[in-house]
């Protein structure tokens, strides 16, 4: 996000930038979503207080969705608050989290904001950035209490296979671990992979896990502050007496967006999805194409996270950048394209690519920064 704000701040300068950075899809939210929007402002019902773990009618149909009961559902002011609920209510101080790596950059702040200790384990582009049983087990300790798992993840777009899910969700359960599993970007794989719920396929994690979702990333709708969290009822009970505190209930106008996007077809998502899947072939094999860049394809969301490390410590443009932070500001400043750093997610040595903007603009972009490598010499 600050990769981004920085980017629009220039542009709004006049300098035309090309921004790589905000992990939103540039679609608007569909029509008939911000016509229920506009139809709950008008009820008056809307402008009062309404239960703080969300309208029944949002949680049901979620309930229904994940097939538990409303009572194990939490709407909460987008799936970011839920991370930060989740651990805030499960985590004594001095309880270990395993985190793979890359990462997403709020889980180990809201695992610090709560008194744990994030512990990454480290995975990189050899194996198409998916952790394992073998990997997890190494990093485990006395004080491991929780893993927490993402797939499709952020920032790699990796979709662990259903084998390796389910040794994960064993693992999990024979170490007596809680487990965090953020499947905000489900409905957004490509190819022949296939997005996996853990306790789906582990139903002996059923009531140890607690799920994160929302309607950010599959409906456009990242401005609406949605989402959601599922999981045991005593667990949500504790979620939801924190959040009675932090927020009481989340907008009622954007919970009757999220109600009629949960319940609504997803046709328009389909066109998207495909939009996604479109640019994710061509960005893969355009970085690929760039000397010192090794981009594995990414299966799921709608991010390319390549190395870089060949870019390195090399001359360019009469710089010579020793980490990805430093190769990123070159490139904005010289080629004025914003990508976000490794050192956000936790592995230095590389970039995140969103390619959720539009087509001729993500060819501009990396076709700069082929110019500025070529440059170099």
């Amino acid at each position: 996000m600050a990769v981004d704000a920085k980017a629009k701040a220039l542009r709004a300068a006049g300098r035309p930038v090309i921004g790589f950075g905000a992990g939103e899809p540039d679609f608007p939210t569909p029509g008939y979503i911000v016509e229920a929007a506009a139809k709950a402002c008008r009820e008056p019902w809307t402008h009062k207080y309404t239960p703080v773990g969300g309208l029944p009618a949002l949680r049901e149909a979620i309930a229904a969705r994940h097939q538990v009961t409303p009572a194990q559902v939490a709407v909460t002011n987008g799936a970011k608050q839920g991370v930060y609920q989740a651990f805030a209510t499960i985590l004594d101080p001095g309880d270990e989290v395993l985190i793979p790596a890359p990462y997403w950059t709020t889980y180990p702040e809201a695992v610090l904001l709560a008194g744990g200790v994030p512990v990454p384990v480290g995975t990189d582009e050899s194996t198409g950035y998916l952790v394992t049983a073998e990997q997890l087990e190494a990093a485990r300790t006395p004080r491991t209490k929780v893993l927490l798992m993402s797939s499709p993840a952020n920032p790699t777009g990796a979709v662990h296979p259903r084998d390796g899910l389910e040794e994960i969700g064993k693992w999990a359960v024979a170490n007596d671990l809680l487990v965090l599993t953020d499947e905000i970007y489900q409905h957004l794989v490509y190819g022949d992979a296939e997005f996996h719920s853990l306790p789906a396929l582990v139903p002996e994690l059923a009531d140890r896990t607690l799920i994160l979702n929302g309607v950010s990333k599959t409906f456009a709708m990242t401005g609406w502050r949605v989402g959601w969290m599922t999981g045991p009822a005593d667990l949500i009970g504790a979620v939801l007496n924190l959040q009675s505190h932090l927020t009481s209930n989340v907008c009622n106008v954007a919970q009757a967006a999220a109600l009629a996007a949960v319940t609504g077809d997803l046709s328009a998502v389909a066109e998207m999805r495909a939009a996604f899947d479109r640019r994710r072939r061509t960005i893969v094999r355009m970085l690929n194409d760039i000397p010192g860049v090794v981009c594995p394809e990414p299966q799921g969301a709608f991010y390319a996270y390549p190395s870089v490390t060949g870019l390195l410590n090399r001359p360019l443009r009469g710089r010579r950048p020793a980490t990805s932070a430093e190769l990123a500001e070159l490139i904005l400043d010289e080629a004025e394209v914003a990508v976000v750093p490794g050192e956000a997610f936790g592995t230095p040595g590389y970039l995140r690519f969103s390619y959720a903007l539009g087509d001729a603009d993500l060819v501009e972009g990396v076709t700069r920064i082929a110019g500025l490598v070529d440059g170099a010499a």
